[in-house]
C-alpha cells in the first residue's frame, strides 16, 4: 500500500475545523481522507489543550 503523510496545510485544517466543532468525518470528507487517518492523527497529537499542529507536524 502507498501511504501519503499528511501535510503541514491538512494539519492546520484538521486543527481549524477541530475548534469550530466539526466532527471527524466530516473533517476527512473536507480533506479527502479516510476517517481514520483524520482519527488517528488526532489521537496521536492530543492532549488535554487539544490538538498540537506543530508538535504534529514535527514527529511525522
Amino acid at each position: 500500500m502507498n501511504y501519503i503523510h499528511l501535510n503541514l496545510e491538512e494539519r492546520y485544517q484538521i486543527y481549524t475545523l477541530l475548534r469550530e466543532g466539526f466532527y471527524k468525518r466530516h473533517i476527512a470528507w473536507r480533506l479527502n481522507r479516510s476517517p481514520s487517518t483524520i482519527s488517528r492523527e488526532i489521537h496521536r497529537n492530543r492532549a488535554k489543550n487539544g490538538y498540537f499542529v506543530k508538535h504534529a507536524n514535527k514527529i511525522a
